[in-house]
């Protein structure tokens, strides 16, 4: 039903109905409340949608929101923002309410939420509102405990989730331009934002609602520098009805691209609050200072340790914030769980962890921590007159359970659908596939040994030469080639792809899954191709034929199913430690990805995902398990890496290797955090970019870079998808994170940083790149590590790089041969 016909309705009933309205008010009342509220019903039926689908009706009183010239204002009178972040998407609905309440308890005045486009608009067109998704119920919440929203609608989000929040389907579009003012890419953000205002709009705080600010965007100026494009995505918001404050956020060092005078400004950052807010102050004179983003803590990537914020370092910069009144946003204040494939990726590509505990204020399982508690002291110590913090609302309950075997399994690849024919393999996009994993099959001709090359398999490819396991692709290393048997018949090649999560961050965030041409055997083109579609969805594992055999006694992935009596439900720790590579979902809930590399090892099970009596619990592994059990844990173990266990990647030779040839440039960085910009007088092409740092500006004997960046030979920055590090002389992974792939993730609130263990004796410390292919380089820019002096180790002082098309083995660590 269109909106259009419940006015039609009404006139109609007004018509028939005059005289009795004029006489009986009360009843007519009554009569079109009935008619409105089963109109409004069956639009929301007809969509698909929940009820609370429908915009909520516009309170008769709203207040005021403004920015003043030294800060913000609600009704007229002085207001700081104290924020907490907090992703609906990756709490279950039956918690917002605990969390919400966890927030408003540590002394917080708002939550900040994101939405992400792909989560409600899985195809074109088809919004889901629904459940788990239910964003108005989600802010009605929010303002029943006292919390005021900051809305982030995007369309870009980031967050560490999939593709940042653009839509899988866009990437069906060979040639559209993201986060631009490509019409391929505009119409289709227009349409969502103005999706959003519709449901939204009418929960503004001019409108008796919660929302006071809207953001424009997210982090724009590390991904580009067009003014004009931040102005439509603006007016989008505008035309879908959003009247209060419109603001963008960046980090400090790239917070001028894409600056515009006619939107309010925040910043970005982990540490040093005084020099980023100096930094804004030289681009925005006046207005409030607001941080929208602060760092507690950070995500995981898998193979990496968990990261644990420094807690006194958080305090004492929340300290200034508050003594100062700057406004801010604690990113995250509880980081939740990625469930299903929703995981994003780092660039170049670091896939992140399941769990988004982010060693947050509020724990994955909305736990009180050391960090919770410090904050409320701090907080409570600077309420705004009249207001009191409510009492900490209690934990959920957590149960456990002994170790269960499977009661049946299946392959993966027993009960294949229908395939899809190609004379070249095709992408998931191309396939209409979102998520999952497709197989990919040709027939090798009998002859001997011979090298099996891919253009690219993303995100890690599983090799079967006749039903047997030949060997890996893996996309983190540019692992794209692999020896395979001589073969003294005709033989079945099975390349099974599974995807990881598309990238969230950069030009990298265009991130097409699936086998890539050309795929080559000796040189020879192989195919053709039967292409089989596995998405790993409802549908799919519906279509399983579970018998009672638990051992299929075929290589390759398995699906075993297990039977967990549970008397009273409450939350769990799933423990996946004795398993290898997979997906776990329990009673048709996919809880996400596990693997044994970790650092995570357990998948956290919401309490109200179980039920009494028997829950189905279901695993896939891509390995073989070591033991094929599952258990329930009262906590989670969140930081226990096991690098030995990782069969996917190529075994490291345990060689340096260096770039060939003499320095393209030579120098002395200057003091200070701030981003430097080497241009060389003419371009250099080669495939190998190496920084040799000679000597610190501490003194120290560590080097560390915040972000690595190549530009090309018009100053514009060269894309990184094929990147990967070629060598390293030392990396910090055992008592930090702070491996070297972090010095080309694009994230400058992290770093890499050589082993403070057992540092190397002296100078120099080298930084190698392999860029793919050749490249034509006419220089770079150097992140140093962020922070005051205080977080200065390691800062490069005197350097040196190399461009070459080839590399040369070190002898010991340093330059010399």
């Amino acid at each position: 039903m269109k909106a259009g016909h419940c006015s039609v309705a009404g006139k109609a009933l007004f018509s028939a109905a005059g005289k009795t309205f004029m006489t009986n008010l009360r009843s007519f009342r009554r009569t079109v409340l009935f008619l409105w509220f089963t109109t409004s019903v069956l639009h929301a039926a007809e969509k698909g949608h929940s009820a609370s689908d429908r915009p909520p009706k516009p309170a008769d009183q709203g207040g005021t929101f403004s920015i003043g010239p030294s800060g913000f204002l609600l009704n007229g009178h002085p207001f700081v923002i104290r924020c907490g972040e907090m992703h609906y998407a990756r709490v279950p609905r039956e918690y917002w309410r605990h969390r919400l309440q966890m927030i408003r308890a540590m002394g917080l005045n708002a939550v900040c939420a994101y939405l992400f486009w792909n989560f409600h608009e899985l195809e074109p067109g088809k919004y889901d509102w629904s459940g788990d998704r239910d964003v108005v119920e989600f802010c009605r919440m929010a303002q029943q405990e006292g919390l005021w929203v900051i809305l982030r609608p995007g369309p870009y989000a980031c967050a560490e989730w999939e593709a940042g929040g653009l839509p899988w389907w866009l990437y069906k579009n060979d040639s559209i331009a993201i986060r631009s003012r490509d019409p391929k890419f505009m119409e289709p953000a227009r349409r969502w934002l103005c999706e959003v205002g519709r449901l939204l709009a009418p929960l503004q705080v001019t409108r008796g609602g919660p929302i006071l600010m809207v953001q424009v965007e997210n982090e724009y100026g590390f991904f580009g520098n067009d003014a004009s494009y931040m102005g439509e995505i603006r007016d989008a918001l505008k035309a879908a009805g959003f009247g209060v404050p419109l603001f963008a956020c960046s980090p400090a060092g790239p917070i001028r691209n894409g600056w515009r005078d006619d939107l309010f400004y925040a910043v970005n950052f982990g540490r040093d609050p005084g020099g980023a807010f100096d930094k804004l102050r030289r681009l925005q004179p006046s207005g409030p200072l607001m941080n929208a983003e602060y760092y507690p803590g950070w995500f995981d990537t898998w193979g990496s340790p968990h990261h644990l914020g420094k807690t006194d370092s958080y305090l004492a910069d929340l300290t200034w914030m508050v003594t100062n009144n700057a406004s801010f946003s604690i990113y995250m204040a509880h980081g939740g769980t990625s469930f299903g494939f929703w995981q994003g990726s780092d660039r170049p590509f670091k896939p992140d962890t399941t769990s988004y505990d982010y060693d947050a204020p509020i724990s994955e399982a909305g736990w009180v921590t050391e960090k919770f508690r410090r904050t409320r002291e701090l907080l409570g110590a600077h309420l705004q007159p009249g207001e009191r913090l409510p009492p900490v609302p209690a934990s959920n309950s957590v149960i456990s359970f002994e170790k269960i075997r499977p009661c049946s399994a299946v392959s993966l690849l027993k009960e294949l659908p229908l395939p899809v024919r190609s004379a070249n393999p095709l992408s998931f996009e191309k396939l209409d596939q979102p998520f999952g994993a497709v197989l990919y099959r040709c027939q090798l001709p009998a002859g001997p040994a011979a090298e099996l090359k891919v253009g690219a398999a993303n995100d890690i490819g599983y090799v079967f030469l006749g039903g047997q396991s030949a060997g890996y692709f893996d996309r983190r290393h540019r692992s794209f080639s692999l020896r395979l048997p001589p073969r003294s018949e005709p033989q079945r090649l099975d390349v099974l792809v599974e995807a990881m999560g598309r990238v969230n961050f950069g030009q990298e965030a265009v991130d097409r899954k699936g086998l890539f041409a050309p795929v080559t055997l000796d040189g020879v083109d192989l195919g053709p191709w039967e292409i089989f579609r596995l998405p790993l969805d409802h549908s799919h594992l519906g279509r399983l034929s579970f018998g009672k055999q638990t051992t299929p006694g075929i290589a390759g992935p398995v699906f075993y199913r297990f039977e967990v009596p549970i008397s009273s439900p409450g939350d769990t720790f799933l423990d996946m430690s004795s398993w290898g590579k997979g997906v776990a979902w329990v009673n048709g809930h996919c809880l996400g990805r596990f693997w044994q590399i970790g650092p995570t090892r357990t998948l956290y099970v919401p309490g109200p995902w179980l039920k009494p009596g028997t829950n189905e619990f279901v695993v896939l592994d891509y390995l073989q398990p070591r033991d094929p059990v599952i258990a329930g844990l009262e906590k989670p173990i969140l930081n226990e890496c096991h690098p030995e266990r990782d069969v996917t990647a190529p075994k490291p030779s345990g060689k340096l290797f260096f770039v060939e040839g003499s320095p393209v440039v030579s120098g002395r960085f200057p003091q200070g955090a701030d981003p430097r910009t080497i241009l060389f007088k003419e371009p250099v092409k080669g495939r190998y970019f190496a920084i040799e740092s000679l000597s610190s500006q501490d003194g120290s004997r560590s080097t560390s870079i915040a972000d690595l960046s190549l530009l090309d030979g018009k100053g514009n920055p060269l894309p990184q998808q094929n990147w990967s590090i070629a060598s390293v002389i030392s990396e910090e992974t055992t008592l930090e994170s702070a491996p070297a792939v972090q010095a080309i993730d694009g994230q400058i609130s992290n770093y890499w940083i050589t082993a403070r263990k057992d540092p190397p004796s002296e100078f120099p410390h080298f930084l190698v790149l392999d860029l793919g292919r050749e490249e034509k380089i006419g220089g770079f820019t150097y992140v140093p590590r962020q922070g005051g002096d205080k977080d200065a180790v390691g800062r490069i002082k005197d350097y040196r790089v190399f461009v070459g098309k080839a590399l040369v083995e070190v002898k010991r660590p340093g330059r010399e041969q």
